[in-house]
């Protein structure tokens, strides 16, 4: 009898984990089912740039795909994964503040934030990062407010 309700519990269990990878994977921004536009997520920290990865250096984190540019970045993030991951789904964090909507960004427009990826829309002359620090207090409030109705 234990074995049973151990084993309907592990069944119940990897239902809700398939379940919140299928929610993730419907809300992140995903290009082929690959984040940040196949931008290596650690090089923004380790090398202060945006670098493009390798198909062949991939890694899934909760059922989103990450390239690497990098053996070296790949088991930096296997170690961490939610330390390097993109907020808000890899969406634009102004416009995520502003009026909590899903825009597309620029992976090579971003800003680190107490140790957190951000993610701009940079294309026919409109920068969102700069609109984004003339007022990043209230519009990350906003954006972290909007983001969790959105994945919840």
């Amino acid at each position: 009898m234990k074995k049973m309700a151990v084993i309907i519990f592990v069944l119940f269990a990897l239902k809700g984990f398939a379940q919140n990878d299928t929610k993730r994977i419907s809300e992140f921004n995903l290009e082929k089912k690959v984040a940040i536009q196949g931008y290596d997520p650690v090089a923004y920290f380790k090398q202060a740039k945006a670098i493009k990865g390798n198909k062949e250096l991939a890694a899934a984190f909760e059922g989103v795909n990450y390239y690497f540019s990098s053996v070296g970045n790949k088991e930096a993030f296997l170690k961490a994964p939610s330390a390097y991951e993109p907020q808000y789904g890899g969406w634009c964090a102004f416009a995520m503040g502003d009026s909590g909507e899903k825009v597309e960004v620029n992976p090579e427009t971003f800003k680190i934030i107490e140790g957190k990826l951000y993610l701009f829309y940079n294309a026919y002359f409109t920068n969102t990062l700069k609109s984004w620090n003339k007022d990043q207090t209230n519009l990350k409030t906003k954006a972290d407010r909007n983001w969790n109705k959105i994945i919840q």
